[in-house]
Formats: structure tokens, sequence, C-alpha cells
């Protein structure tokens, strides 16, 4: 697999907006104390372990504050996210204050000495670099950094959580405005149901249904990831996957991605046996149409699809069992599918709700 695949690419844009908040924070402090003192119109006696701002020394902290801001990113989304979440909150906390900040003690007993080094011209072996590194951490100044990259931190695990809780399509969109008025679509929507889900609540109980759930949404993320898809919404033990139309069709992502999760399923099933004594299996439904996006809610705003493609997607994924297949399209997503599927047509089918038959097909691997 290619290393700029849809999940890295996915990671890699993820990670960028941590480094890009760290180095604009770090102009912002620098702004700030460097028009502080003239808007008091007053002279503020030199420290002697200021380092002189030059083009190369601010070169160097800009690419340092994003190195620092991204090390930061790829530990929340890629370690922190899911080694921490059995964790209480309080002690998640701990955690992550002890190892940040032992990252930010190393990066500045890094990046001074390296940008005096810069600013006298010399390497690291010249002793007059070690002193006034020695002076420095001892000054008001190395406290007045600390402080400044702990504020950097705050505002970068408050992305975090956010981008954790929206999602980050979502907090992007948000960001961007590019939903702030309706916006019209061509859409394809997956409604993924699980089997006999009643049943297996039912003897599972609620707390181990529940981390069912959580396991069998997880086997799903880097299928969707991969296949380019974006998770609409999770209802109950309902999943809905959308694509904007031309990545749900190309290479036929939006069926491949219900067979890659059939098939990590399958990679699970004695986890799932020994486990829970049950291994869960799913059935989808999928259409495509023109939907209008944009936000929506009063108490609380929401990016929302709206139109007829949902509901007939719905509907189509309700027709599995009473066919006894797993997966069922409708002909206008089929007539779009390109070569390599293989499809039955079912016949013309009166949904429920729908004035007009629709023809179905079923899709076998």
């Amino acid at each position: 697999m290619s290393l700029f695949n849809p999940k890295f690419k996915r990671n890699l844009s993820r990670i960028f907006p941590f480094g890009l908040i760290w180095v604009l924070m770090g102009w912002f402090f620098s702004l700030s104390e460097a028009l502080l003192p003239q808007s008091r119109n007053v002279e503020t006696p030199t420290d002697p372990t200021d380092i002189e701002l030059t083009v190369p020394i601010f070169i160097f902290a800009a690419v340092s504050l994003f190195t620092l801001g991204s090390i930061v990113g790829t530990l929340e989304t890629l370690i922190f996210q899911k080694r921490f979440v059995r964790y209480s909150f309080l002690r998640k906390i701990t955690f992550k204050f002890l190892i940040y900040m032992a990252i930010m003690l190393l990066a500045i007993s890094i990046t001074y000495p390296t940008a005096v080094a810069l600013e006298f011209e010399s390497s690291w072996a010249d002793a007059a670099i070690w002193e006034k590194t020695a002076g420095f951490l001892l000054s008001p100044l190395f406290f007045n950094a600390l402080l400044q990259l702990s504020f950097s931190l705050v505002l970068s695990l408050l992305y975090s959580a956010i981008s954790e809780n929206l999602g980050h399509s979502v907090l992007r969109n948000f960001f961007t405005g590019k939903y702030h008025k309706p916006v019209v679509e061509k859409r394809i929507f997956m409604f993924l149901d699980m089997k006999s889900s009643t049943t297996i609540a039912e003897k599972l109980g609620h707390v181990q249904y529940f981390r069912l759930l959580g396991e069998f949404y997880d086997l799903m993320s880097d299928p969707i990831i991969n296949h380019l898809g974006e998770v609409y919404q999770y209802i109950g033990d309902e999943v809905v996957i959308s694509w904007k139309a031309p990545e749900g069709f190309q290479e036929n992502n939006c069926i491949n991605c219900f067979f890659k999760i059939k098939e990590n399923l399958k990679l699970k099933h004695n986890h799932f046996a020994e486990r829970y004594g049950l291994v869960p299996d799913f059935k989808a439904g999928l259409h495509v149409g023109e939907a209008t996006t944009g936000e929506m809610g009063a108490l609380k705003k929401e990016i929302v699809f709206v139109g007829d493609v949902l509901n007939t997607a719905a509907r189509i994924q309700g027709m599995c069992n009473a066919y006894e297949v797993d997966l069922i399209v409708s002909e206008e997503l089929q007539s779009e599918l390109q070569a390599g599927i293989d499809t039955e047509l079912l016949g013309d089918i009166q949904l429920k709700g729908k004035a007009e038959s629709v023809k179905l097909f079923a899709v076998r691997q």
C-alpha cells in the first residue's frame, strides 16, 4: 500500500493544525512582547539571556514550534486517543500533563542553545553558549517561555477535544464556512445496520452491548477512511456513511468499503466469539442522489444532509431481510458503478413511503 494512502493523508490533515496553532501562538507572543514596551512608551532593560531576533533565528523558531506542535498532534491523534480511553479524566490529564511537560522541557533545552549558536554564529562547543543557557534556565525568561508553550498546549488540546467529538471534517467545514449557506450536492449514502441487534442486546445486557458496538464501529474505521467515506451519523446499532458521488464511484469505493468491513469482521471472528459468545453481522442499503447540505440547529449546530436520497437508502437497507441478502443498491447507483461488481436484479420494488417503485439490485462478492 502506498505511503500516501487515504488514512495517511487523513492523519496528516489532522496533525497539521496542531503545528499551525503552535506557530501562530508563537508569532502572537513575539509580536505582543515587541509592541508592549512601545505602547507604554518606555524602554525595557535588555535581559542578558534574551536572543536577538534575526531572520535565521525567526525561521528556526517557526520550524521548531511547528515540529513541537506536530509532535503533540501525533501523540493526541494516533496514540493518546486510544491509549488513555479507559482512564479516568483525572488520571488521563495527570499522565498527559507529565508527558507534555517533559517534552516541552526537552524541547527548550535543545532549541535554546541552538538558537544561541545561531546568534553567536558558533557551534555547540562554544562555552559562551552554555553559559548563556545556564543563565536562561534560572531567569524569568525561561518560565515565561514555559508559560507560553503551556498556553499553546492547552489551546491545541482544546482543538483536539472539539475535533474528536465533532469529527475532523465537520470541524474543518465549520471553520471554512463551507456549509454556512445550504449547498446542493450529489451524494451516496450507505445505511449499515447490525443484524439481530435487539436479540444481541437482550443476550448481552446494555453494558456488554455498548462495548460490542464500540468494537464493531472500530473495525469499520480503516475501511471507511481508505475508501474515502465519511461517517455521517451513528444511530444506535446503525451507521450512516456518506460519499461525494465522484469519490464514492471512484474504484467502486462505496461497494468495496462494505466488503472490506466484512473482511475485517471475519478477521475478528474468534475475538468476538470468545469475548461475547457471538459474532455480529450486518447488512446495508445504498442509494445516490442530490442532498441539501448545511448547518442546522438552534441549541446545537450540526452539519446535516436533507433529501429523499437518505429516506430511500434507509428503505433499501430495510429490504435486505426480505430478500435474504446483505447488500442492496438502487438502479441509480448500480448504473454508475465501474466494471467488476457482480449485481443481480431483484425487481421493481415498492418501497414504503415511495409513490413509484424502484429497481433494486443485490450485490454479491
